[in-house]
């Protein structure tokens, strides 16, 4: 299960975010995660889920993830096209295409409660 692996860095970055910003509460993670990664998303939430249920810091607080479908541009006549894990050739030629998305984990906000907050989360990111 290596979508563990994934939520301990995502969480290890999110809480240094958190904490360098002052945040006394994170209540919403956002993700994006390439298909071509391989990881489950029921997976990513039971893992974030289990990490973050003793941490004072995050518990509580919302996974949201976008999963980015696998993206192609054709080696031979350029075509940019999505595609599936197993069928990557080009469609307009049956040329070979090199991936342009869907490797991609990146966490694009995070929303957390400052001290100086009139109660309304804020994002960073």
């Amino acid at each position: 299960m290596h979508e563990l692996g994934i939520i301990t860095g995502v969480v290890e970055s999110v809480s240094a975010a958190a904490k360098q910003a002052g945040a006394t509460r994170v209540y919403k993670v956002s993700l994006s995660v390439g298909a071509m990664t391989e990881a489950i998303e029921d997976a990513l939430h039971f893992a974030f889920d289990a990490i973050t249920e003793d941490d004072p810091l995050l518990k509580g607080s919302e996974l949201d993830v976008h999963i980015i479908q696998p993206k192609s541009r054709c080696t031979v006549c350029g075509h940019e096209y999505e595609h599936d894990r197993f069928q990557q050739a080009c469609p307009e030629c049956g040329g070979f295409g090199r991936l342009i998305a869907g490797r991609e984990l990146r966490i694009d906000s995070i929303e957390v409660e400052t001290p100086d907050d009139d109660g309304k989360p804020s994002s960073e990111g």
